[in-house]
């Protein structure tokens, strides 16, 4: 924004002469005024020793019956001196007058000056004449007979004669301040230059400073202050070269960080415009690394997924973690991990995105699946035709100890061979009904299920001799698929039934939460290691390899349970204690509606 303001000289150069013209003004004024005050009383000082001079002559005069012979006295010597002398009698009475006829002069008894007069002291005034019509200055001075008050005289002369030599007196002065105010103009520009000239400098200095240009000093000119001021600007860029040097170092490293990175990043405001996204990004969603910041991000990233996560890390505080898929020609998945973005005072500016593509690992999942599943499928067949061979020749040939032995070897191995089959077909069938959306929920009471998987395990519970306790109210409901969760159920009733002893007691628990439904298994059997319980859901993981296999465990059914609860939106957690028992609990969402 350019602001129309004068220059610093053109302000200060002006000031100077209106300051010396005030100045010159008011002493002209000043010096004019005592003038016309001193020649006023120079005047005065005249006129009052001109009466002293003729009062002497007049003396005896007052009373004189003669007034002709008075008059032409009074006449000639205001005609000598150059000055109007009036003689009055005390009663006011004009008894003559140099410049008029006394017989027809009004009575001065008024007069200020008379006045002052009559009353022993030396009368003054300047005032206009109506007998002469025009001012006049008049001094009048006591005159005494006898001792005694006779009367005045008066002296005056014209003030336009004082006017006159005051005019000349005038036009000297202005002269004079006008020959002074001349010289002293270029003195004036000198000085406003002088004043003006560093901090024009300075001020073209720190333009360059401005435009980065840092290495060429400011010149320290001028007074004290202007070159305070020079170095403290010259520190300020030694500082600020520094400071944008560093800037640039940790922006270089910052964007050689990033553009290394293999996630994706993207930082977001609060109005959902793009703030930065660095090269891994700009690939991912085929879009410039150089975008200009302040795009939307419905403009940048055309993602429907994509701008729904945001506004939901938009409207929280805490953290945000979810898979999305990103539809196009080629389908996408990506681990999206939303943070706060943060300014200086701690005020929310935003969310930072970290992407993860995880497309390639996704579909290499889907490739073991699918292998899991034919293979599991192809070797069925195979598994179940010996199963008939083993238990025809148990049957035919039942008199030889030795190979009644190794068929019934053969035929328990076989027989978890199958299970394992199983287990595998339906885990299969699990992750892809969950990845395909085809697990189909439907809102039912928890009761009916747990009671179904308590028959299920019935025989089990029975050889074992184990109490089982089912604490579910019958109205408590949740939006489940049954067929599933009874399978889950099941796994965790025949997991708590192989680790406790004979005539235990297993308790099976649903109960409503805040948001969730939490259904736990839990038995007071041998109990699990801590170091086992992070990896406990893994496939064919065992915390006791020796005494699973004894028990004919697969190793895949508390795998199956997790994938159950996640195919419903929930999740599977398990606490434990060796010696005390375990408790499994599958967390599911809430029913709403």
């Amino acid at each position: 924004m350019k602001l129309n303001r004068r220059r610093l000289v053109w302000q200060l150069y002006p000031s100077y002469l209106l300051l010396i013209f005030s100045v010159m003004l008011t002493a002209g004024w000043y010096l004019s005024g005592e003038l016309r005050s001193f020649h006023y009383r120079q005047t005065a000082d005249d006129l009052r020793a001109r009466a002293l001079l003729v009062e002497p002559q007049l003396q005896g005069q007052l009373k004189s019956i003669d007034r002709e012979l008075l008059d032409l006295q009074i006449k000639r010597l205001g005609s000598q001196s150059a000055t109007r002398i009036t003689l009055i009698r005390k009663d006011g009475q004009v008894l003559a007058d140099s410049d008029d006829d006394a017989a027809k002069m009004d009575n001065h008894s008024q007069r200020p000056e008379v006045l002052q007069a009559l009353s022993g002291q030396t009368g003054k005034s300047v005032r206009f004449s109506n007998t002469l019509g025009q001012s006049l200055m008049y001094v009048a001075i006591p005159v005494y007979e006898m001792g005694a008050l006779a009367g005045c005289l008066r002296t005056a002369i014209p003030v336009s004669d004082i006017d006159a030599t005051l005019k000349g007196i005038y036009l000297q002065l202005i002269l004079g301040g006008l020959v002074i105010a001349i010289l002293l103009a270029p003195a004036c520009w000198w000085l406003s230059r002088k004043l003006s000239r560093p901090l024009e400098l300075m001020t073209a200095g720190a333009q360059r400073f401005a435009r980065g240009d840092l290495d060429l000093p400011l010149p320290i000119t001028g007074s004290a202050e202007t070159g305070r001021l020079a170095m403290a600007m010259n520190q300020m860029a030694v500082e600020l070269a520094e400071r944008i040097g560093r800037e640039v170092a940790q922006r270089n490293e910052t964007e050689a960080i990033l553009g290394c990175m293999v996630e994706g990043i993207v930082a977001v405001d609060n109005d959902e415009r793009v703030i930065r996204l660095n090269m891994a990004a700009a690939e991912l969603f085929a879009v410039s690394p150089h975008l200009q910041p302040g795009r939307p991000i419905q403009e940048v990233i055309r993602q429907a997924e994509l701008q729904r996560f945001i506004r939901q890390a938009l409207s929280q505080q805490e953290p945000l973690v979810e898979e999305l898929v990103m539809h196009g020609p080629n389908k996408r998945y990506l681990h999206v991990q939303a943070t706060p973005l943060t300014g200086k005072v701690d005020e929310r500016i935003g969310v930072l995105l970290v992407l993860h593509d995880l497309t390639r690992l996704r579909q290499l999942e889907s490739v073991r699946r699918d292998f899991v599943a034919n293979v599991s499928h192809e070797l069925k067949t195979p598994i179940t035709a010996i199963s008939g061979a083993v238990e025809t020749l148990l049957d035919e040939d039942a008199t030889n100890d030795t190979s009644q032995r190794f068929l019934q070897i053969i035929l328990k191995q076989n027989n978890r061979l199958i299970a394992l089959v199983e287990d595998l077909l339906d885990l299969s069938r699990i992750e892809q009904e969950a990845i395909q959306g085809g697990c189909e929920l439907t809102i039912a009471p928890l009761c009916l299920v747990l009671e179904r998987a308590r028959a299920a395990c019935e025989t089990q519970l029975q050889q074992q001799q184990i109490d089982l306790h089912i604490n579910c109210s019958e109205q408590l409901r949740a939006r489940i698929n049954a067929s599933l969760l009874e399978q889950a159920i099941i796994n965790l009733l025949t997991n708590a039934c192989k680790y406790s002893e004979p005539g235990a007691q297993v308790i099976v628990e649903a109960t409503e939460l805040a948001t969730q439904v939490s259904i736990s298994v839990q038995d007071f059997g041998c109990g699990i290691e801590q170091e086992h319980l992070p990896r406990l859901f893994e496939r064919f993981y065992r915390a006791d390899q020796a005494r699973t296999r004894n028990l004919g465990g697969t190793g895949l059914g508390l795998a199956i349970v997790k994938h159950v609860a996640q195919a419903q939106g929930g999740e599977v957690e398990v606490t434990s204690t060796p010696g005390v028992g375990s408790i499994f609990t599958i967390l599911l969402p809430k029913a709403r509606g």
